[in-house]
């Protein structure tokens, strides 16, 4: 009985791991993006200048 407690609580505490690291991914993934657009734009405004 204890044995399967223990198992179950290692269980969880994986997927809340796993969870945790998805959402860090994604923040990850979201503050690339905007860095990505800031750089497109700067771009953008130096060809706009250029001209």
């Amino acid at each position: 009985k204890e044995e399967k407690k223990e198992k179950r609580e290692k269980r969880i505490e994986k997927r809340g791991e796993r969870r945790k690291e998805k959402r860090e991914k994604k923040r990850k993934e979201k503050r690339r993006e905007k860095r990505k657009e800031k750089r497109r734009e700067k771009r953008k405004d130096e060809k706009i200048e250029e001209k």
